[in-house]
């Protein structure tokens, strides 16, 4: 892939990441951004042969169409939390309303408290006051002239109904300082955790609010974004000529290099014979990857054709070695229309046909025509010439000259 191609393509998957991971919402936003990386993918893969120009435009309305449901669920959450979030501040305002009207009666009755104390405080001070001025002493007399028992009887149990209501008095007064202080202390404790209830929920519903118009914006942007991606479908219909030539092309290359292969098993001294290892795969994995693309046929969703595709890609850093997958003969070494830097090696015949392998988009080959190769030489590098959106290996199997399934040669575990 030259500079251009790779710029432009980072900018589509640069956008897609903004998007995905600028939005706000409880979704996790690495399920959405996974989910678009397959469809980038499978869009890479479907259009790997076409021009650039179309595979980047239908890239980009790809990936916008596929983050569409993610924004808008983003602000579906939003919107719901927004009206959770206003509902919950204003019964908190509630609340605080209906403490501070708490405060305001414990403060009245607060007032009827201080008021008694007062009034238990003077007549204490008056009982004080008599007492001082002598009129205990003219209480005692009065016990001591007493004329008769059933006087002085009486005259002690007044006595004690003034002792008793000087001690009612005291404790009552002791008695409404203590309710009084404990309502203030109530009314105002209750008062402020109410306050402080509705400025966390108002806090709340501010970002909350904040939270719904950016992703209502999120969700705008991705719309407009697949409105304009739209215009692919212009860039499509301009290039469709184009795209299918190189369809046609990659067709046509693919049956070059069978014929070519099919000829090589008639060459005379070319009946060597491709032996199975005792054990394991019939081939060695030819790189160290990942599966990223199969082999089969392709729909292309935006030309309407089918297309084989004749290997499986196996995803590698660039510069990666890439090994001879078994013994056999270069027969083919060089540029290969959108196959890149490509080589086939011939491994003589199976099961009366010729086999071969052959390996796409090198950054480099190592090997040349003629030249014998061991099983796990290094014959090239890994990279990405050709039809090819990243670095890759794109493998093929090919049996008088067809292609075919190379996962049945490799070993399960593609390790």
């Amino acid at each position: 892939m030259n500079r251009s191609r790779a710029a432009a393509w980072s900018a589509i998957c640069a956008a897609v990441v903004v998007l995905l991971t600028g939005g706000v919402g409880t979704a996790d936003p690495r399920d959405d951004k996974h989910r678009v990386d397959r469809q980038l993918q499978q869009t890479e893969a479907t259009l790997e042969a076409a021009t650039d120009r179309a595979r980047e435009a239908a890239a980009a309305h790809d990936a916008a169409v596929a983050q569409l449901p993610g924004a808008e669920r983003t602000a579906a959450d939003a919107k719901g939390r927004a009206i959770g979030a206003e509902v919950e501040a204003r019964q908190a305002q509630r609340d605080s309303d209906a403490a501070k009207a708490a405060e305001a009666v414990a403060q009245q009755a607060y007032g009827n408290a201080a008021e008694a104390v007062d009034q238990g405080r003077s007549g204490v001070s008056r009982f004080v006051a008599a007492a001082y001025k002598g009129s205990g002493f003219f209480m005692a007399n009065t016990v001591l002239d007493a004329g008769s028992p059933a006087e002085l009887a009486t005259r002690i149990g007044y006595l004690d109904h003034i002792a008793a209501n000087q001690q009612r008095a005291l404790d009552g007064l002791t008695s409404a300082r203590m309710v009084a202080k404990q309502r203030s202390n109530s009314a105002l404790l209750a008062r402020q955790t109410a306050e402080r209830a509705a400025d966390a929920a108002r806090r709340a519903l501010a970002e909350a609010q904040a939270a719904q118009q950016a992703a209502d914006q999120a969700a705008d942007d991705v719309r407009a974004l697949v409105a304009r991606t739209a215009e692919s479908e212009a860039v499509a219909n301009d290039e469709r000529a184009a795209v299918l030539a190189q369809y046609a092309e990659l067709r046509a290359e693919s049956e070059r290099i069978a014929a070519q292969l099919r000829a090589q098993a008639r060459v005379p001294n070319s009946h060597e014979v491709a032996t199975p290892p005792r054990s394991g795969a019939f081939f060695l994995m030819p790189v160290h990857g990942w599966k990223s693309s199969n082999f089969g046929m392709r729909y292309d969703p935006y030309y309407h054709v089918w297309q084989l595709h004749a290997g499986v890609d196996i995803a590698a850093p660039g510069g990666s070695p890439i090994e001879a997958a078994a013994a056999g003969r270069v027969v083919r070494a060089g540029r290969a229309g959108g196959y890149g830097n490509y080589t086939c090696l011939y491994h003589g015949e199976y099961q009366g046909k010729g086999l071969a392998t052959c390996y796409a988009h090198q950054s480099q080959i190592l090997v040349s025509v003629g030249q014998h190769v061991a099983r796990g030489e290094v014959i090239g590098r890994v990279g990405t010439t050709g039809a090819s959106t990243g670095y890759h290996l794109h493998f093929e199997v090919r049996l008088d000259g067809t292609p075919v399934q190379p996962l049945d040669w490799l070993p399960d575990c593609l390790c």
